[in-house]
């Protein structure tokens, strides 16, 4: 059962897409205060309470014991103490004595205190008290998440080659860099289906715009890299560069389409391209208008893309600046000042609340102050990017994936989920964030394959793309101050073609549930909590998850481990795939096993009375040979595969 709670004046989010009635009188749980101050939610956790949700957020799939703040911000530091990220999912489950879901459909920063100031109380605030409230009561948690999945609508659905792997690396500035790649990779026989195309790509960092120099012919580039199988994926930033002569700049000045400061003229912040505005995504005519930038791409053949900057990022913008700098800081004692401390601590400009407090949206024709619905940026930015490309090719799957986010965000578009670190501990982290984000709609996720931060190791490269061959997006991404993380810059290029063609043996079953998840609300990937809430060990466990229907995976996720150890809650199939296409296969009886696992090995668990299909291993997504596909499994076992060409866009 569904009820829903309104309070003040909410802004329309649009994340809700079900028509629900307002309820009367007060929630059915806990306790809520209104006043001028803001706006209050209370309610008792019971001791064996579970906490589930929030989609991308730090720490555990089960919430408890910790303060999280939904308020997007740009910060790469990953670490157990940040309450915030790049994302807003303000989404919760309480399982336990009974099966509770709240959903806060507020556009702007709020707080869930989940067990953290009293073990036993569960708090959200924020400070308006403008929001729609809706409680959802249920028979699991399984019943509460598919009750919210039916409300918010159907989650994006990307085309079949996104389910590739990619490439990435902030740096790649060249057609020469891209091109050595891809030769690289099929000279190993790696498997490759798409290189990420950051921010050098540009024209001096302008939208929609590639350098003349290192592409010339970039259209010809494009069915170049097509004709190998590969599909190039562009970065498209939220602010616009400001320059005379550019005509995103001029146009979207012109027409009035870039957010204002309180005197009705253009904001300004400086982000990549220097001094530059921010399209204002939640104005329909605005969204509409910078959707429509991206055919200037797609004219050249470009069939995804990923959003970035999105919170929106903001460096600095003129007033906070000339702010600063009429305030200078304030000497040592000996009269001296530290320039480095003076650079990065006295300015630290980047992503102030100020500035998110000095420009405007237009909406309904009236003016909103951008702190007031900041979480809904991202948001719209990639609902533009969708909008834009579902007018330009009607019908056709376009890959689409955001850093920024909020639930209603994915109907439109995946996520990864940020600049993360080549730590041991975002391995983990990004398996613990993947059934979170599930819960709120986001099905097409991942992160950056052995971190974007940092300087990986080999082994944590190859431990982390053997977890990114079960998610959706699969990518080795890394920033351009960090070591080489493309294959080919390490010994043994056998192993990770080992790990990396597994995931094109096990794409016939990823995409047939990744499908299933989509078309039927349900999650792809579930914690063990969910399929078995009578195990007591079950419930503990947040190492390992089920993934479909058929499957559990524990990925190795400790430096120097020849294995690790795994709970079965039930007898399973232990299943490992390794080099030259060996599958090995044991039945375990339910418990607690040490399994080892190889560096160049991916295991996965298959269920009592399951089997599920692989494939011959292919250079790319199309070259799969349906042939092929076999299953293995229990004996006796069946599997209802879906297919479809992975283009066109299924019917609601």
């Amino acid at each position: 059962m569904i009820q829903k709670y309104l309070y003040g004046v909410p802004f329309d989010t649009e994340s809700v897409v079900a028509p629900i009635p307002a309820s009367q009188g007060e929630p059915p749980v806990g306790t809520v205060k209104t006043s001028e101050s803001g706006f209050c939610f209370a309610c008792p956790l019971a001791e064996g309470d579970r906490v589930y949700g929030l989609g991308e957020a730090t720490r555990g799939i089960n919430k408890r014991g910790f303060v999280y703040v939904s308020d997007n911000v740009d910060d790469g530091l990953h670490t157990e103490n940040k309450q915030r990220m790049y994302a807003a999912h303000n989404f919760i489950v309480i399982s336990g004595q009974q099966n509770l879901g709240l959903f806060f459909d507020y556009p702007a920063r709020i707080r869930f205190d989940i067990g953290f100031t009293r073990r036993d109380w569960l708090e959200v605030t924020c400070e308006r008290a403008d929001l729609a409230l809706y409680v959802i009561t249920g028979d699991s948690a399984c019943d509460v998440v598919k009750q919210f999945r039916a409300i918010i609508g159907r989650s994006y659905i990307p085309p079949k080659f996104a389910f590739g792997f990619g490439q990435s690396r902030y740096g790649y500035k060249t057609q020469a860099d891209f091109e050595e790649v891809v030769a690289k990779h099929r000279q190993a026989h790696i498997p490759l289906d798409m290189v990420y195309m950051d921010i050098d790509y540009m024209d001096h960092y302008k939208d929609f715009t590639v350098n003349p120099e290192n592409f010339p012919d970039f259209s010809g580039f494009v069915s170049k890299m097509k004709e190998q199988g590969v599909r190039l994926v562009p970065i498209v930033d939220a602010g616009v560069k400001e320059e005379a002569g550019y005509s995103v700049c001029d146009e979207g000045k012109e027409k009035g389409y870039f957010c204002k400061r309180a005197d009705g003229t253009d904001f300004e912040g400086t982000v990549w391209p220097g001094w530059s505005h921010f399209p204002d995504v939640l104005n329909p005519e605005a969204r509409a208008w910078f959707g429509s930038q991206y055919k200037a791409l797609t004219d050249c053949g470009i069939e995804g893309f990923w959003n970035d900057m999105n919170e929106p990022a903001i460096f600095y913008s003129r007033e906070g600046l000339a702010e600063r700098l009429d305030h200078p800081p304030v000497p040592h004692e000996d009269g001296t000042i530290d320039q480095f401390g003076q650079a990065i601590g006295w300015l630290n400009l980047s992503n102030a609340p100020e500035d998110y407090a000095r420009f405007y949206h237009k909406v309904d024709g009236k003016m909103v102050r951008h702190d007031q619905v900041h979480n809904l940026y991202g948001y719209n930015m990639t609902r533009a990017a969708s909008e834009g490309l579902a007018s330009i090719a009607p019908g056709k799957r376009f890959l689409l994936f955001s850093r920024s986010s909020c639930i209603g965000m994915h109907r439109y578009g995946g996520v990864w989920t940020g600049d993360n670190h080549s730590w041991w501990s975002h391995l983990l982290l990004n398996l613990k964030m993947l059934p979170s984000l599930n819960m709120c709609g986001f099905l097409y996720v991942g992160a950056d394959l052995g971190g974007f931060n940092a300087d990986t190791s080999r082994d944590l490269l190859l431990r982390w793309l053997a977890l990114g061959v079960f998610t959706p997006l699969m990518r080795n991404h890394s920033g351009c101050d960090t070591r080489r993380q493309e294959f080919y810059q390490f010994e043994g290029p056998e192993d990770f073609r080992s790990v990396i063609e597994t995931r094109y043996r096990l794409i016939p079953y990823l995409y047939s549930e990744y499908m299933k998840a989509a078309l039927n609300g349900d999650m792809l990937f579930k914690p063990l909590a969910f399929v078995y809430p009578e195990d007591e060990i079950a419930l503990q466990t947040e190492d390992q998850l089920m993934l479909g229907n058929e499957v559990m995976i524990a990925p190795v996720y400790t430096q120097n481990a020849t294995g690790r150890m795994v709970y079965l809650p039930e007898e399973m199939l232990f299943v490992k795939f390794g080099p030259e296409g060996r599958i090995t296969q044991e039945v375990l009886p339910a418990g607690t096993h040490f399994v080892k696992v190889a560096l160049n090995e991916v295991p996965l668990f298959i269920r009592k009375g399951a089997c599920i299909p692989v494939a011959d291993p292919a250079q790319t997504v199309a070259d799969i040979d349906p042939a092929t596909i076999r299953m293995i499994g229990w004996p006796g076992a069946s599997y209802d595969r879906y297919d479809d060409d992975g283009v066109t866009i299924p019917a609601e």
